[in-house]
C-alpha cells in the first residue's frame, strides 16, 4: 500500500503563487506516475498535471505556462509550483500515484487552494 500526504495549500491573492508537496511512503517501489487532480465545488475532478519517472510531464491546457510539476526521487516527493494563480484555480487539489498509468491507483487526502482577494 502507498500513502500520499499533501501539503502547501492555502489562501492566496490572484496573481500569487503556491507550492504544493506530495510525499509518498509505504510500498513505493514501482510507483511510475505521480500527479495532481483538482476538484472545485459543483465541478468534475480535473487532471492538472502528472510526471512519469522518466521525467516526461503533462499539463492541462488551463494551467500550461503557469504550473510546473517536478519530482525528487530521492525524497519520494512530487511538487506542483503554481504561479499566476487565478480565482478559477480554487479547488481541492489531490495528489495521486500509479504503478502503470492513469487513472491513479493511490490518492492523498487533498489540500484546499483558495485564490481570492
Amino acid at each position: 500500500q502507498v500513502q500520499l500526504v499533501e501539503s502547501g495549500g492555502g489562501l492566496v491573492q490572484p496573481g500569487g503563487s503556491l507550492r504544493l508537496s506530495c510525499a509518498a511512503s509505504g510500498s513505493i517501489f514501482g510507483l511510475r506516475v505521480m500527479g495532481w487532480y483538482r476538484q472545485a465545488p459543483g465541478r468534475e475532478r480535473e487532471l492538472v498535471a502528472f510526471i512519469i519517472n522518466s521525467g516526461i510531464t503533462h499539463y492541462a491546457d488551463s494551467v500550461k505556462g503557469r504550473f510546473t510539476i517536478s519530482g525528487v526521487n530521492a525524497e519520494n516527493t512530487v511538487y506542483l509550483q503554481m504561479n499566476s494563480l487565478k480565482p478559477e484555480d480554487t479547488a481541492v487539489y489531490y495528489c495521486g500515484g500509479a504503478r502503470t498509468g492513469l487513472p491513479f491507483d493511490y490518492w492523498g487526502q487533498g489540500t484546499q487552494v483558495t485564490v481570492s482577494s
